[in-house]
């Protein structure tokens, strides 16, 4: 009945909740209203759900699917259909666990070309993130409540701690371009070792995850009050048009939209 009533209002025309956009240490969390995300492919794996009904989902090409949420592994093309309602998208970093981590968070689940479909439990909570004007005050602790509970409960194996060494190197240096090789030789691996043992336990090639990390830099800058443009030359993009293409590959959609953002909040232990 909430939902129904919620969906009404909207419908008389109720102004919607603006967007928020949340980036922590272990996580990214983004809540707000789209129509269509082109084929792209994230680097992180992220859980998708419909805050009000189900959405239309496409995996690697082949047919739509409909579904209340979603479960997307990194490297993983797919495209999303929301028809303009809002949904939310929980973003895990693989230093709270290996791929499998997220799954506690679906119910009811199939898989289908490696992505997990069905339902959530935690769509309530993400939904009263988005309608309530004042949860960027509380936000982050409900989100370290869900992941770690999603960590405990799934068993998942934690990453190699070589990997995670480098990763917080990642997040706290956006911009830094340091090479594989020398990366590698700071975490005690050989670049070889380094390179095989990222794709097998984080899903992408550390040089897919690298940009995912850049571009989750710009979220974090853009959370601190800065302009995409700034967001994007402190995050390591110097040339545009790298940085609207790599945004693009990653969340299926025009960077611009990011502007639409108004309601931000940030980890205070993200490391620096």
């Amino acid at each position: 009945m909430a939902d129904a009533t919620r969906l009404y209002k909207r419908a008389a025309g109720v102004e919607q909740p603006a967007p928020i956009l949340h980036v922590g240490r272990g996580c990214a969390f983004w809540a707000g209203a789209t129509a269509y995300l082109g084929d792209h492919q994230g680097g992180a794996p992220v859980l998708l759900v419909g805050l009000y009904g189900k959405f239309r989902l496409r995996l690697q090409g082949g047919p739509w699917l409909t579904c209340r949420a979603a479960i997307i592994p990194p490297g993983v093309s797919h495209e999303l259909d929301f028809a303009g309602e809002p949904f939310a998208a929980l973003y895990l970093e693989p230093n709270l666990g290996a791929l499998g981590v997220l799954s506690p968070l679906l119910r009811n689940f199939s898989e289908t070309n490696r992505a997990l479909i069905g339902d959530s439990a935690e769509i309530p909570l993400f939904r009263s993130f988005y309608e309530d004007s004042s949860s960027v005050q509380w936000l982050e602790e409900a989100l370290s409540d869900v992941t770690m509970f999603a960590r405990k409960t799934s068993n998942a194996e934690l990453i190699d701690p070589r990997l995670s060494a480098a990763i917080d190197l990642l997040h706290a240096h956006y911009a830094d371009l340091t090479p594989v090789d020398d990366l590698a030789r700071r975490v005690g691996l050989s670049a070889s070792r380094f390179q095989h043992l990222f794709t097998r336990q984080i899903g992408v090639p550390f040089r897919r995850y690298r940009a995912w990390s850049r571009l989750r830099g710009v979220w974090r800058q853009v959370a601190e009050g800065a302009s995409l443009t700034e967001a994007a030359h402190a995050s390591g993009f110097c040339d545009s048009a790298h940085f609207a293409h790599e945004f693009r590959r990653t969340f299926g959609k025009a960077a611009s939209d990011g502007r639409r953002i108004a309601r931000t909040t940030q980890s205070t232990d993200d490391p620096r």
